[in-house]
């Protein structure tokens, strides 16, 4: 039987066939597919009547990369842009907090920093995407309306609207947007909004090998998701003095992050 490190690296060198619609689940002893949202997969499509989660667990995140592997292929993401990607938060004894993506942790972190001069605390690993923001400034400034709220809750682009002057990508407080250099057009996570009206999950939370990344309907309340933010325990937004009320809640984030 192939252990986690093993199928991480193999996931990270596309050694895996097929390798990014696995996931090993926690204390899981097999690899199997849970690609489906529940609820959702089989049926009618309502898109009225829809309200989705994304919540990422920073304590789960191992910064393996494969999140990033799984974008990248899913959307042919040009080099050097990212629709998500994982930052690495070292945390040193002066309390100091050293912030670096490589890559935008495409890689993985395989190697520790040697330009620290200070010994080492604590190190953990952020994922970063799209908020999906009910308050969408990038909606707000787009002078064509290229960018718009879809009535489901997502926030797209409409590429043949799209005018590329850029004013979404500075009015992001999250910096989750990117001027595509090949089609020169703004573009962003979407948590794989072509996969979800399908009823499958974001290709990131399929390939997650810890369970850090979960998605799923606020209107099944048989979700994970939905369990997750009505249940005990304490989630919290990115920046929520902006106002932006994103969709996106992180479990287990520590001030420096937020």
């Amino acid at each position: 039987m192939m252990d986690r490190r093993s199928f991480v690296k193999k996931v990270l060198n596309g050694t895996i066939a097929g390798s990014l619609y696995l996931v090993w689940p926690m204390g899981g002893d097999s690899l199997e597919i849970p690609e489906e949202i529940p609820g959702i997969k089989g049926k009618d499509y309502d898109i009225l009547h829809q309200e989705f989660a994304f919540i990422v667990d920073v304590t789960r995140c191992i910064g393996c990369g494969s999140c990033c592997v799984a974008d990248k292929r899913e959307y042919n993401v040009p080099d050097g842009n990212y629709r998500t990607w994982v930052e690495r938060y070292v945390k040193g004894f002066s309390d100091q907090i050293y912030v670096d993506s490589p890559h935008g942790g495409l890689d993985g972190y395989q190697h520790p920093r040697t330009d620290i001069d200070e010994k080492i605390r604590d190190t953990f690993f952020v994922p970063k995407l799209c908020n999906m923001c009910k308050e969408a400034p990038c909606v707000q400034v787009c002078p064509v309306g290229a960018t718009f709220i879809s009535p489901d809750g997502f926030i797209l682009v409409d590429e043949k609207r799209c005018v590329g002057c850029a004013y979404c990508i500075q009015a992001c407080p999250y910096s989750a947007r990117f001027l595509n250099p090949v089609t020169k057009v703004a573009e962003k996570c979407t948590w794989c909004y072509h996969r979800v009206r399908k009823g499958l999950l974001p290709a990131c939370v399929e390939v997650c090998p810890t369970g850090a990344r979960k998605f799923g309907s606020m209107k099944d309340e048989t979700s994970e998701v939905y369990k997750i933010l009505k249940g005990p325990g304490v989630l919290t937004v990115l920046k929520k003095e902006m106002g932006t009320f994103p969709a996106l809640y992180y479990k287990g984030a520590r001030r420096e992050v937020i």
